[in-house]
């Protein structure tokens, strides 16, 4: 093969000569691009380089991948067209023999709180796999393994409840699925039953409101309906094991307190009074029996273990508390009290000493009415709280924050339970009560992301953190740096497969294998790119471009697609010369399958290493947008016309 160039034309071989199973563009003029013919062999790995500004991203990105998604959104329907956002349309006359083209670039993306680099990656999906069929249960609360309950201990449960109490007992068939269901609405009919929960409604039967198949619902069958008396043992017991067998283990137990507890009518008429209080009554509190899952200590039942018990993008895996996110935001301590070797009495909160004179003032006179009930709206007010705490506790003003006990900090910050909120919640009160626009900017400043309390940052239910392999939950796992999660789950390969504590639990390793290998396989890519100081659970958002591609890639040669043009910007910016070799044979994995990788490069070792190199110039701008010289790096490299070669 001999090399191509336009400056100034000489006698070459037709591109669709010497390359027979090529890309063929003809035509191309997107933006600075003159007009230029192209023939791009498939199954290599291609480097277009040039200077800056040449037309090499107008090739590959702005007519290439164009093209690529005009033509698979041809193959989709006109209403799914809408929901997907389509590239200008590439100004060429024809473009022939291009595969499904997937574009990896720098940019970060839209920017997802949730999204981390085991998400991006899908390590997290095969993780919430692994754990939903291998991992072993444990209570959150006492750390015991969690068994089966018998439906004999869901009797004594309920038997034990208050007598008097209202207790509904429900079969749960559908769990948070989306679709109309009408089928366990015909199920409930054939079961002899007259009356359904939707959604934590509850309706007779033929009175369902049709359900709106995009969303998710939630359909209990209502089993019976009972008060706890001594004589209702018989019946309960009946009704429970109708439940179990209904849903497949689950039974529901909503009660409403116990009947001699219900507040009674007013003596001024018992009908008028009866509806005003609907609003006041106490509300039906559900409680979940397993007869699969059930802690024998804390009388503690969880749901069947699914995938989405560990998801914390679903309601039914994500910290009620932070909602999944791991953080919260409220003060921040360390913005709050940026030097805890100052005491109260020596100004340690700093938001007190930002505040102008005005707004002390304006505490004393609040400290005459509701503001000092609720202990709070102005500094000095808050001050006398804190004061008054700090003397019950018996220690002084002038002791340094930097001296006093942990516990004692919680307390002080988060309040003890009792007469004192805690210096947070005197804080929220003044923001949510001030008129003064400067004092709020001032309080916000002091507000940050804090890791949240009740999660501690894993985003997750206690539930799903109580399930383990090895020893770890999910959230520790994902805490792992990708060399240290390398290493741990090749031991899970090694047997036997240490996946339990004591005592030990037998597992399939057939079952274990074909999951583990798939993470080991993302996370061995993710090692040749030179990203093993990166954790799982990194935010994606705070990667760099170049970072943020190469976990891209990791997805790209985890899925195993075959016949696949991959277009790349650049991926050797930010990595360590060290690493490029590393890079260049982590690119050459993706070759596997009939794939090609197309690469706009300026580096010297990525462009030494192409199969074929395409040299796009000669300048920037209107100077550039012709092709230069094409074929190997040496034939390059020889080009009179190529300032690269």
């Amino acid at each position: 093969m001999t090399f191509r160039t336009l400056l100034p034309p000489t006698s070459v071989e037709s591109p669709a000569s010497s390359v027979p199973d090529a890309i063929q563009i003809r035509g191309a003029r997107t933006h600075n691009l003159r007009n230029i013919d192209l023939d791009i062999p498939r199954g290599q790995l291609v480097v277009i380089t040039g200077p800056s500004g040449s037309g090499k991203s107008s090739l590959a990105f702005d007519t290439l991948f164009a093209e690529g998604q005009r033509q698979f959104l041809e193959s989709l329907s006109v209403y799914a067209r809408q929901f997907i956002s389509e590239l200008e349309r590439p100004d060429v006359e024809s473009i022939t023999g291009l595969q499904p083209v997937i574009c990896i670039d720098q940019r970060p993306g839209p920017g997802n709180p949730r999204s981390t680099v085991a998400t991006s990656t899908e390590i997290y999906d095969y993780l919430r796999l692994l754990f939903a069929r291998l991992g072993e249960v444990s209570c959150h609360q006492c750390g015991q393994p969690i068994r089966q309950q018998s439906e004999q201990q869901i009797l004594d449960s309920l038997l034990a409840l208050p007598e008097g109490t209202k207790l509904m007992l429900l079969a749960p068939l559908v769990r948070g699925r989306k679709g109309q269901h009408l089928e366990i609405f015909e199920q409930i009919r054939k079961a002899g039953q007259v009356r359904v929960r939707v959604n934590g409604t509850v309706f007779d039967l033929d009175a369902a409101p049709p359900l709106d198949g995009r969303k998710p619902h939630t359909i209990e069958a209502v089993v019976d309906r009972i008060v706890v008396r001594p004589g209702s043992r018989g019946r309960l017991a009946e009704s429970i094991g109708l439940a179990v067998k209904q849903s497949g283990g689950l039974v529901v137990a909503s009660s409403l307190g116990p009947l001699a507890h219900q507040p009674e009518a007013p003596a001024k008429g018992h009908e008028s009074g009866t509806r005003g209080q609907e609003p006041s009554e106490p509300t039906w509190t559900d409680r979940l029996f397993s007869t699969l899952y059930a802690c024998p200590n804390c009388q503690l039942s969880l749901e069947e273990v699914e995938p989405r018990t560990f998801s914390f993008n679903s309601p039914y895996g994500a910290c009620p508390a932070c909602e999944g996110l791991g953080y919260r935001v409220q003060f921040d301590p360390d913005l709050l009290i940026p030097d805890r070797s100052l005491s109260i009495a020596s100004g340690a909160v700093a938001a007190w000493r930002a505040a102008k004179p005005a707004a002390s003032g304006g505490a004393k006179a609040a400290t005459s009415g509701r503001g000092a009930k609720s202990q709070g709206s102005g500094v000095r007010s808050q001050k006398e709280a804190v004061e008054a705490f700090l003397e019950i506790q018996k220690t002084p003003l002038e002791t340094p924050l930097a001296e006093m006990r942990p516990a004692m900090l919680d307390r002080l910050f988060a309040g003890d339970g009792k007469e004192f909120p805690g210096l947070f919640v005197l804080l929220e009160q003044e923001l949510a009560t001030t008129t003064d626009s400067t004092r709020q900017e001032q309080l916000e400043s002091f507000r940050g992301q804090v890791a949240c309390s009740s999660c501690g940052g894993a985003r997750l239910r206690p539930e799903a953190l109580g399930v383990r392999i090895a020893g770890r939950n999910i959230a520790e796992i994902c805490r792992l740096s990708i060399g240290d999660a390398r290493e741990f789950f090749s031991s899970l390969l090694a047997p036997p497969l240490p996946l339990s504590s004591s005592p030990p639990l037998l597992l399939d390793p057939d079952l274990a294998r074909p999951i583990v290998t798939e993470i080991t396989a993302r996370l061995g890519f993710l090692h040749k790119v030179g990203l093993d100081y990166l954790t799982l659970d990194r935010a994606s958002d705070t990667l760099s471009g170049g970072e943020m591609q190469r976990v891209r890639l990791a997805t790209g040669i985890g899925s195993g697609l075959a016949g696949i043009c991959y277009i790349l910007d650049e991926p050797s910016i930010g990595l360590h010369p060290r690493d490029n070799q590393r890079l260049i044979a982590a690119l050459r994995d993706l070759l596997g399958n009939d794939n090609t990788v197309l690469v706009v490069e300026h580096d010297e070792a990525m462009m030494r290493e192409a199969d074929w190199l395409i040299d796009i110039g000669p300048g920037a701008g209107s100077h550039g947008g012709l092709v230069v010289a094409e074929g190997t790096p040496t034939e390059v490299m020889h080009s009179p016309a190529s300032i690269t070669g």
